[in-house]
This record gives structure tokens, C-alpha cells and sequence, in this order.
């Protein structure tokens, strides 16, 4: 392949995995130590690689999917599928057959993550199984003007610093005990917010704990004195990707995912705590519900609740907005019951959404989703504040 033919084969071949090296000797050892892993997934006859030169003397190896095998297993880029298309609903080792739901999604993608090595690669999958994982156990008590955790591994340092860190305790126990019930027995109050924050600072302590300890210690530190939090967190911590301009595809979402579904009907969402719902995505089609951990959400279930917070809404006695969450199970029922009225709401819910401060014609669906930042030894993308 001529440079001029490589170089248009790298600019019209979608989305994928794409690992950079600036030593173009090593990509031949790149490649086959990327054909083992693949094999070890079972995925290693429905890839296809390039390798092409790029700007300042690197070479880029890009990875996708075969067409066919894209278009059997995730048409138009649906990944909601996946688990059935691979054959995993029956699959003893959900752990391995999360990973490769999280592999194959990744070479399917229609935006292209790009490593610079193959053990970045790996770290990413890890944290985003973790997190995957991490929120299939995670149960809690949804409030969005209350908070608790347990006493012996945080307390209340108010606004600022937010809940922090006991001295000498573990982040990865204190993380498991705030979240997961089958740990302490209880449920702690939480908005989904700030629960999607502590699901996935597990998912990257967990993967610090095992491969990157000393970063896991400044971690440590710093959650003993102040919780990064809210648009710090997701400044910090996260990469989005996707944009209004150019929006990932409805039905595409990767394991380990967070992402926000949001709520178009202007008078409910002015209600704090249901301006929208965030929401990692599990992998097999499902979606975390923090509140009722044995229903998770599809995302057709999840869009036709969202629908039904207009019916929910009411004024209290002091003339502020509040919402009967028992008639939105109510008017979900009868949806979920009515297949006519049930695709008319879909029909409607599922869009992208309008652009902020606008409700019009748009549905729930974001047109981004936000993954952890790169926290390898050798590719760590993660710069923590100083406090």
C-alpha cells in the first residue's frame, strides 16, 4: 500500500481502536501482542488492522471491526444487542464475557479511542468492567436534598469539602460500603448524580489498587481532606465524547459508559433531582437503577418512565413543584401494557435531545457519553488537584 492510499485509508476507516507508537519498529509486536489478546476473546477473525505513518515520525495502528462482523453484531452501530448477538446470556464467566462485550463495542465504535500502548488498552477495558460490575451491585436510597454514608469510613465535612475520607481507611472499602448493601446491610441516600461519581471512582480505584498503587495513595490523600465533586469531578476524572454536532448513534452506548438521559418535558424537569437521570450503561442491553437493583432499566423502559414524570408532577402546599412517583409507576404500567400507546411514547422519547434551555421536538436521548481518563503507568491522563 502506497503512503497517499494508506493515508486515505486511514482517514476513511471508522471509529475503532487506534494505538500510536513513535518507534514504527515495535508495531509488529504491537500487532501480535494485540492478536493474543483478541484470541484470548475470540475475536481474532473479525478484526481487521492497518498501520500507516502520521504526523511527527509516530505510526498508528487502527483496529475495527470487519464489516460483516459489525453489521451481524451491531448493525448501525446498535450495541444494546451485543450480549445476545456473541452469544454471552448463557456464558458462565460473565466477567470474560463482559470484557469482550466491552472489546467488541469498542472496535465497533464510530469514534475512534485512541492508546498509546497496549497495556493503556487493557487498563481502560479493566476500569470500565470494574465500573460495570461496580454498578450491577450498587443499591441506594435516591434523595436529592440528603446525604449518608457509613460512619466508619466517612464523614460530613459539609459543603465543602463534601463527604470525605476517614483517615487510614481503605477508598476501595469505604467506596463498596457506601454503595453496595451486600457489604453493610443498608442503604445510604444519594442523588444519581453523585451516585455515578462514587460508582465509577470505585471502578478507577479498583484498577489503581492492582496496577498503579502510588497513584492510588495521592487518591487516598486527597479524599481525606475534600471530594471532588460535580463539574470538578467530571473535569478530573472524564473524557465525553460525541458532541451536539456530531452525535453518537441512539442505540450506542460502550459498558462502563456514563451517560445522562434527559428529561424534555419543561414543567417536571424544573423539579430538582429529575431535570434528567444519570445513568451508567451495564452492558447486555441494561442500565443502572440505583434505587431498584433487581429492575434495571432498558433503554425503552428507561425513556417511557422519563415520558411519565409530566403525570407525576404536582404543587404542594407551599406552592413549590413535587413529584408522586406513584403515579408515575402508575402511568408506566398502563404503558408498558398498551403497545399502540407504548410506541407513540417511544416514538417520541426516543431522539437526541434539544439543545439546553430548549423543549421542542427533541427526545431523552444525549448525543455524548463520558469514559474514566487513561490512569496506566505509562499513559496516565489523570492530573489530580492539589488542596
Amino acid at each position: 500500500m502506497n503512503c497517499s492510499t494508506a493515508w486515505f485509508t486511514l482517514q476513511t476507516l471508522e471509529g475503532g481502536i487506534q494505538l500510536t507508537t513513535a518507534q514504527p519498529a515495535q508495531v509488529d509486536r504491537i500487532t501480535d501482542d494485540l492478536m493474543a489478546l483478541l484470541q484470548d476473546c475470540d475475536l481474532q477473525t473479525a478484526v481487521q488492522a492497518l498501520t500507516v505513518s502520521i504526523e511527527n515520525g509516530q505510526t498508528a495502528l487502527i483496529c475495527n471491526l470487519r464489516p460483516e462482523f459489525r453489521d451481524r453484531w451491531m448493525p448501525q452501530h446498535d450495541t444494546l444487542g451485543l450480549h445476545e448477538q456473541l452469544g454471552h446470556a448463557s456464558h458462565l464467566d460473565a466477567t470474560w464475557a463482559l470484557e469482550r462485550e466491552i472489546w467488541v463495542s469498542l472496535l465497533g465504535s464510530p469514534h475512534r479511542f485512541q492508546f498509546a500502548s497496549l497495556a493503556s488498552l487493557r487498563s481502560h477495558i479493566r476500569v470500565r468492567r470494574n465500573m460495570a460490575l461496580a454498578a450491577r451491585k450498587t443499591a441506594l436510597a435516591f434523595k436529592t436534598d440528603a446525604a449518608e454514608r457509613p460512619q466508619a469510613f466517612w464523614r460530613d465535612g459539609g459543603d465543602d469539602p463534601g463527604f470525605i475520607l476517614q483517615p487510614g481507611q481503605c477508598l476501595v472499602n469505604a467506596l463498596i460500603a457506601a454503595t453496595q448493601p451486600d457489604a453493610t446491610g443498608k442503604l445510604y441516600d444519594f442523588s444519581c448524580y453523585r451516585a455515578t461519581e462514587y460508582v465509577i471512582l470505585l471502578g478507577i480505584a479498583q484498577e489503581l489498587q492492582a496496577h498503579h498503587p502510588e497513584l492510588l495513595a495521592r487518591l487516598q490523600k486527597i479524599n481525606e481532606v475534600h471530594a471532588i465533586r460535580s463539574g470538578q469531578f467530571h473535569d478530573v476524572y472524564l473524557v465525553e465524547y460525541g458532541s451536539m454536532q456530531d452525535p453518537l448513534p441512539a442505540r450506542f452506548y460502550v459498558p462502563g459508559d456514563r451517560l445522562w438521559f434527559r428529561n424534555p418535558d419543561e414543567r417536571s424537569s424544573d423539579i430538582t433531582g429529575f431535570e434528567g437521570s444519570w445513568v451508567m450503561y451495564m452492558g447486555g442491553g441494561l442500565f443502572s437503577n440505583f434505587w431498584k437493583r433487581d429492575k434495571p432499566f432498558t433503554l425503552e423502559s428507561k425513556a417511557i418512565e422519563i415520558f411519565h414524570w409530566r403525570d407525576g408532577v404536582y404543587t404542594d402546599a407551599q406552592g413549590a413543584l413535587q413529584m408522586d412517583e406513584s403515579v408515575v409507576d402508575r402511568h408506566v404500567a398502563q404503558t408498558e401494557c398498551d403497545p399502540h400507546t407504548r410506541a407513540q411514547v417511544l416514538e417520541r422519547m426516543i431522539r437526541m435531545r434539544d439543545p439546553k434551555n430548549v423543549y421542542a421536538q427533541g427526545g431523552c436521548i444525549d448525543t455524548t457519553r463520558e469514559h474514566p481518563r487513561s490512569v496506566s503507568l505509562d499513559q496516565c491522563d489523570l492530573v489530580l488537584p492539589s488542596f
